[in-house]
């Protein structure tokens, strides 16, 4: 496990509110392979993107097998960390979350803090409890894998507006307690906001980046310490497919990007 802890260690580094790790989200080991050669020291997964490449639906609609065998190819593919988007667990128990992360080559994964089938946020004693277990389980692999906990209180419109801020606070107290090394407030836009909840949990905070939130530079002045991208670069290169494929069907013959390939 030497390996996978030196990974582990060197992931968790990365997280530094003055020069936040930036993950654009891989779907398959292509797709990693490109993140890690235009420079970035890391990967993570995308459940949503890996999901639709594999023929699935987003929200643990992905067979455990496919991925779970996704994450490792990815991981077999890059000399880089990976971390991998694992919805809320999939029903597994933590330890064998944890066993089944680590034979992927991953060392860091995020868990989900709402019900993916029914968008019902969960109990956070109960999200507490699963965060504890995965935490324990990964101290006895011997693996001390890097834990994003995602807050879904924006996500899933939870209670009234006025009132989410503070249980997103509440919450993202509560799962560092538990041993997340980051907290993940998906849909928190506000820049306010952000600075809010960056200062009153006094942790490492992931923000996703998305049309209508702040862009890298302002979320770095917010002292945010890891930005993600979801699924975006997937849409991206789904779309130019189509409009490819448009073209091709239309008899446009012209390829005026990428290399000629059999």
């Amino acid at each position: 496990m030497t390996e996978l802890s030196q990974r582990a260690a060197a992931l968790r580094a990365l997280h530094r509110p003055a020069g936040p790790l930036i993950l654009p989200n891989a779907w398959d080991a292509g797709s990693a392979r490109a993140v890690v050669a235009a420079g970035f020291p890391a990967v993570a997964t995308s459940s949503g993107a890996v999901a639709a490449a594999l023929g699935h639906a987003d929200g643990e609609a992905t067979p455990v097998v496919e991925m779970f065998a996704a994450v490792a190819r990815i991981a077999a593919a890059v000399p880089a960390p990976v971390t991998a988007d694992l919805e809320r667990g999939y029903g597994l128990r933590p330890v064998e979350l944890v066993d089944r992360l680590l034979a992927t080559g991953a060392v860091g994964c995020n868990i989900e803090d709402s019900d993916p089938r029914t968008g019902e946020l969960s109990d956070v004693e109960e999200q507490v409890d699963l965060l504890a277990g995965i935490r324990a389980a990964a101290r006895e692999a011997g693996v001390d894998l890097v834990l994003n906990a995602r807050v879904d209180v924006h996500l899933r419109a939870y209670g009234p507006p006025e009132g989410r801020l503070a249980e997103a606070v509440r919450r993202a107290r509560r799962y560092r307690t538990a041993g997340a090394d980051c907290v993940y407030p998906i849909m928190l836009a506000d820049p306010e906001q952000i600075r809010s909840l960056v200062t009153e949990v006094n942790a490492p905070v992931n923000v996703f980046a998305r049309p209508g939130a702040p862009g890298v530079a302002e979320l770095t002045a917010l002292g945010v310490a890891r930005i993600s991208f979801g699924s975006w670069l997937y849409a991206a290169a789904r779309a130019r497919t189509v409009e490819m494929l448009a073209a091709i069907r239309a008899g446009d013959e012209a390829f005026p990007t990428g290399e000629e390939t059999g």
